[in-house]
């Protein structure tokens, strides 16, 4: 039984897990999308997030706290400098997981780990769907007099044409 297990230690000590996952957070963090395990990636998160919360504000104390982390200058600079500005107003859920089938050796599920703002397939022109509630449409009053013109008018054209074809196959008879 699993009570109270919080952590997955993906079949590693705990000095192994933490340098793999600072590791991953580090490629995450450079290169914004990477492939893994789903597992792994669930991990990933838990580290990930939290250190692009305290990136938003830029402190010595924060960029400390990252560094002990990610263990890369490069990482924490990048972090700071170019995610941080982007995922500025997003309250959280800064990552997504995308799953994409089993890996061919060991059949593990894989998956797609990706920063959401730098993606550039997701979010890009899309529009804001609008749904209408009801079937007719709306109509103004300016609109339906001329709606009645228009109609009235078409009436008195087909009513002086008519007679004159009449007279005229009177006149042939």
């Amino acid at each position: 039984m699993r009570h109270g297990k919080k952590v997955n230690h993906l079949g590693r000590k705990s000095a192994h897990r933490k340098a793999m996952l600072s590791n991953m957070a580090c490629s995450l963090i450079e290169h914004k999308r990477i492939n893994t395990t789903v597992q792994k990636a669930k991990e990933l998160r838990k580290v990930v997030e939290p250190l692009i919360t305290r990136s938003k504000e830029n402190s010595t104390h924060n960029r400390r706290v990252a560094f002990s982390v990610l263990r890369q200058k490069e990482a924490v600079t990048e972090l700071f400098a170019v995610v941080a500005p982007k995922v500025g107003d997003r309250p959280g859920g800064y990552t997504r997981i995308i799953k994409t089938g089993n890996r061919l050796g060991d059949n593990a599920e894989m998956c797609m780990v990706e920063l959401v703002d730098f993606n550039e397939i997701y979010g890009q022109d899309e529009k804001k769907k609008t749904t209408r509630r009801s079937r007719r449409g709306k109509t103004t009053t300016a609109e339906i007099p001329v709606a009645e013109e228009v109609v009235e008018a078409a009436v008195e054209e087909v009513a002086e044409e008519a007679p004159a074809v009449e007279a005229k196959e009177e006149s042939a008879e």
